[in-house]
């Protein structure tokens, strides 16, 4: 069978990363179009990976020689990219978030549906994450018992400065909103956010704590610390009836030099996530041949705006806000 021919829009540094990947080798595929508002910066992947540059993203989607498309343009994008591709017929990995607002999630699942075939993914990353696996697994296997408590921490060097504190939920926090639903398999009901004083070194946002509970009980909690200084910074530890499971810090050595014990801290998430893009990119172009995938799905990159907007919602409010709870649709079991 042909490698798919993979379509690439947005060449920054998630769009960029992906072409790296195909270049080096994806079995069943091969990078075949690249574009970006930026013509400057397409070309020059391009030049480094033998793509084809395309002038505007419709005409990568409508184009016969690409197979299946990747959305790694900005968060505004998303939503109408994504439904040109399903219009055009072909699979699409949109990068998070699935669209800027719920009414707009809900417009790309109710198209989806309408087409009468899953095409959409959505780059949630973590749930092809090692450590993440082998959690959800154990828990799974039922020798912890069942799930209690969710501890996440999620901790950034130092944010952008556009970044303000409404965008720590809504924009670092997605990961983590989605993750909990992977590992617990269950959906989130209620959210509270409490803000620490911003630190010193960054007073244009504070800090986030976020607190979740699942219909089943479970309690999730969040640090958001985007300015944190020392480097990028992800664990979990899932506190069970029978024992506890965590992540493992990234770096596979430890090092004791000049007084230090320790491993080095990674700067940002793509060295940290290296593995589960990778994982991410080998099962979708995978399933574009029929086999099983458990990516984010449409309905998932929906369910994470929903929890979202009622975390922005308490955060404003300070109350305890409600997440409502749909039907998930028959097409997305």
């Amino acid at each position: 069978m042909a490698n798919a021919r993979i379509g690439i829009i947005g060449t920054g540094i998630m769009g960029t990363d992906h072409a790296l990947i195909l270049e080096a080798g994806v079995a069943g595929a091969e990078l075949a179009g690249v574009q970006d508002a930026n013509r400057d910066r397409a070309e020059a992947l391009a030049r480094q990976t033998g793509a084809r540059v395309f002038a505007d993203p419709q005409s990568l989607i409508s184009d016969p020689g690409i197979d299946a498309v990747m959305v790694c343009s900005p968060d505004a994008t998303h939503h109408p990219l994504a439904l040109a591709a399903i219009g055009a017929g072909k699979p699409v990995l949109v990068e998070k978030p699935l669209a800027s607002t719920l009414k707009e999630a809900r417009d790309v699942i109710d198209a989806e549906i309408k087409h009468g075939r899953r095409l959409v993914q959505v780059g949630f990353m973590r749930r092809f994450d090692p450590g993440y696996r082998a959690m959800k697994a154990e828990l799974a296997g039922g020798r912890l018992g069942q799930a209690l408590f969710l501890h996440c921490i999620h901790r950034n060097a130092v944010a952008p400065d556009y970044v303000t504190s409404d965008l720590v939920i809504a924009s670092s926090a997605g990961h983590e909103f989605d993750i909990a639903r992977f590992l617990l398999d269950d959906e989130i009901v209620s959210a509270s956010v409490t803000s620490p004083r911003a630190s010193r070194l960054a007073p244009g946002r504070q800090p986030q704590f976020i607190v979740l509970e699942t219909a089943r009980g479970v309690v999730v909690d969040i640090e958001v610390f985007v300015d944190c200084g020392y480097g990028y910074d992800v664990r979990g530890e899932l506190v069970c009836e029978k024992g506890t499971i965590s992540l493992n810090p990234s770096p596979p050595t430890s090092l004791r030099h000049a007084g230090h014990d320790g491993h080095e801290t990674p700067p940002d998430w793509r060295d940290r996530f290296r593995h589960a893009y990778r994982a991410q990119m080998e099962a979708w172009i995978a399933s574009l041949s029929g086999k099983p995938n458990d990516g984010a799905s449409a309905w998932d990159g929906y369910r994470a705006i929903r929890v979202t907007e009622a975390c922005l919602e308490a955060w404003r409010s300070g109350d305890r806000i409600a997440v409502p709870v749909e039907d998930r649709p028959g097409f997305y079991l």
